[in-house]
């Protein structure tokens, strides 16, 4: 199936404009006949639907926690990108986007990631219009920082908890639309099937996670706004509730899934510190514009890090990376630490973990202007490691936190499903095999503050859609499906919890294909994870009913996808051969330990088909074409 990514012709500079201009319209009075549902109320859920409602359509919006303000992106904490150029550093929209590009090790789409930088500087006068508290100068200006992949200051930030104060104002926004009754909010439902009508998305069947119920819901189109799978590894910096079911069954229904083994491993997190730990706790990327890194130069040095002179000290990053120093990408800073770790430099009980100290800056600014950038984030250290990072340097260690893959869209972000668009972090849009620092909260706004308002009107304006309701056969059918799944694991009554199941899985995952990888180890994992998915259907234990409110029931779906979803994930990965990004396949390496990238093989987007069950997916690739920046080896040094 040739996949075409809908890009415009023309410059670089005008492609978006041109579409916008080229894309039919509906008109304010037609708009009030669309129904539109959005599935999830992070940045990118949250902010489609009150634009989309503010423009006159009717909206349905379902989140699975308790309340839209309680999304993910409340977690995510050092900053939001864009190319104002306030700090006169050099900046441009030119430069956000080939930082992007080249942070991403040129694997994702020149014309999808030039109108990120375009729009980022739009996103932040949307968020300053809502009251957002960005950090400002003494002077009153907005302040910006530095991030990883960058040597120009471009993040915008409050504190370290830019997440909840950019989603307070799309939260804000996308109140004001229920409060007139443009947008139904229907909060604790979990969908768990995409509903298809003559081969367009047409609905969805969710879960009410407080009553059981399954209930039916119609419209002319879907938006997914789900979030990352980060989860599927068990151990992550993803909240519990986030999972992969959504897009995935999507995917199950003629979804392509493209770079589902593009998953980024955050070096700057709390290390593990028990076995019953059931998730991993991030410390910000911007922690490392005045944090430097550093290992004692001798392995196994048990002295307290205070009693260490800076002569015993490697600041590895600074040594190895000159030019970029402690902001280096996050796949190239985790990797260094693993690799040293590995070799026994490590520091901390485990020997998995390196400092991240803020001495050198606490003896420059103070410790008040440290405090006021970064103190919600020491107080968060202090509480869960007992030790205080203004005297003693933090212990971090790197962690799955992000996905670069999701489902396959195309310009307009729409995915291989006529009807289903998809945003944020459940598309593989626009961040490559590594997204930089800051700009996830970029994407998430900018998909749904300033895309998909344009291009779901195109759909619409341009789309012959019949009128269905929830008593469409397509949508018994789905219920009946969805109800003989929930009953056949309540059916199971074996010996193994869910969370027994998935700590097997994730840990598999992490050791065969994690932060470096081969062809041996992936080869493993391919064999165990049928298996493992098979005694999952025969040994677990799931106890209640489906028509209550079950916990258990929610984890056991979410977990039964992972193990689906995880054989992709590995077999992605197993068939790109070179090393790109987060992909590191030690077969695939320089001489001095750096990926190596495949240009004359591998410059294309990886998107899989289902093509039923037990059967394996079909592979399709989109070439990715450069125009306007050249393929070079990607050097921080």
């Amino acid at each position: 199936m040739p996949l075409n990514s809908g890009v415009p012709g023309g410059s670089l500079e005008t492609k978006w404009d041109r579409h916008r201009f080229e894309l039919k319209l509906v008109n304010p009075a037609n708009k009030r006949k669309f129904e539109i549902i959005v599935v999830g109320t992070g940045l990118a859920g949250a902010s489609a639907s009150a634009t989309l409602a503010e423009l006159g359509y009717n909206v349905k919006t379902f989140c699975i926690q308790d309340s839209p303000r309680r999304a993910h992106s409340i977690a995510a904490q050092g900053g939001i990108n864009a190319a104002k150029n306030y700090p006169g550093d050099g900046d441009s929209i030119w430069r956000l986007f080939y930082d992007t590009i080249k942070g991403g090790d040129f694997r994702s789409r020149e014309a999808n990631v030039y109108r990120l930088a375009q729009i980022s500087d739009h996103i932040i006068d949307q968020c300053v219009a809502q009251g957002v508290p960005f950090a400002r100068e003494y002077g009153g200006l907005l302040a910006n920082r530095s991030f990883g992949g960058a040597q120009v200051s471009r993040t915008f930030y409050a504190r370290g908890q830019t997440g909840q104060q950019l989603l307070l104002g799309a939260y804000s926004a996308l109140m004001r639309q229920i409060a007139v009754g443009q947008v139904r909010m229907f909060p604790r439902r979990e969908m768990l099937d995409l509903v298809m009508v003559e081969g367009n998305a047409r609905g969805i069947v969710v879960r009410n996670l407080i009553t059981g119920e399954l209930e039916s819901h119609a419209a002319h189109a879907v938006i997914l706004a789900t979030g990352g799978y980060g989860n599927a590894y068990f151990l992550s910096t993803n909240g519990m509730s986030s999972n992969v079911s959504a897009i995935w069954r999507a995917y199950k229904k003629g979804a392509l899934f493209a770079h589902p083994s593009f998953v980024q491993i955050h070096p700057t997190c709390i290390p593990v510190h028990g076995t019953y730990q059931s998730k991993l706790t991030l410390m910000s990327e911007s922690l490392r514009n005045d944090g430097r890194v550093w290992i004692p130069k001798s392995a196994g040095d048990q002295r307290l890090p205070d009693q260490i002179p800076e002569s015993d000290r490697d600041y590895y990053l600074e040594r190895i990376y000159p030019s970029f120093g402690n902001l280096v990408p996050r796949d190239v800073a985790s990797r260094k630490a693993k690799e040293l770790c590995d070799q026994g430099m490590g520091v901390g009980p485990t020997g998995y973990a390196v400092y991240l100290d803020f001495r050198d800056a606490i003896e420059r600014d103070g410790e008040q202007v440290i405090r006021q950038k970064y103190g919600n984030l020491f107080q968060m250290y202090e509480r869960i490691m007992a030790q205080n990072p203004y005297e003693t340097p933090m212990m971090i260690y790197p962690a799955v936190h992000y996905v670069m893959g999701g489902l396959w869209v195309d310009y307009n972000l729409m995915s291989t499903i006529p009807g289903l668009f998809v945003l944020g972090e459940a598309n593989f849009s626009d961040h490559g095999s590594n997204r930089l620092g800051a700009s996830a909260l970029m994407q998430g706004l900018a998909d749904g503050y300033f895309i998909i308002p344009y291009t779901l009107g195109g759909y619409f304006a341009g789309t012959s859609l019949p009128d269905v309701s929830e008593g469409h056969p397509a949508f018994r059918e789905s219920v009946k499906q969805v109800n003989e799944t929930l009953k056949k694991m309540l059916a199971i009554d074996g010996k193994r919890t869910v969370d027994d199941f998935h700590k097997e899985l994730g840990t598999l995952l992490w050791e065969h294909c994690g932060m470096a990888r081969n062809d041996a180890d992936m080869l493993k994992a391919l064999k165990r994870i049928p298996e493992l998915r098979e005694e999952f259907w025969e040994n677990v234990t799931v106890p209640g009913t489906p028509d209550q409110f079950n916990q258990s029931i929610e984890r056991a779906v979410r977990v039964a996808d992972f193990l689906e979803f995880s054989e992709l994930l590995v077999e992605d990965a197993l068939t790109r051969e070179e090393s790109c990004g987060c992909h590191f396949n030690v077969d695939y390496q320089t001489e001095d330990q750096e990926a190596q990238r495949d240009d004359e093989s591998c410059c294309y987007v990886a998107a899989w088909a289902f093509d039923g069950e037990g059967k394996k997916p079909i592979r399709h690739e989109e070439p990715l074409v450069f125009e306007n920046v050249e393929l070079t080896e990607r050097s921080y040094k």
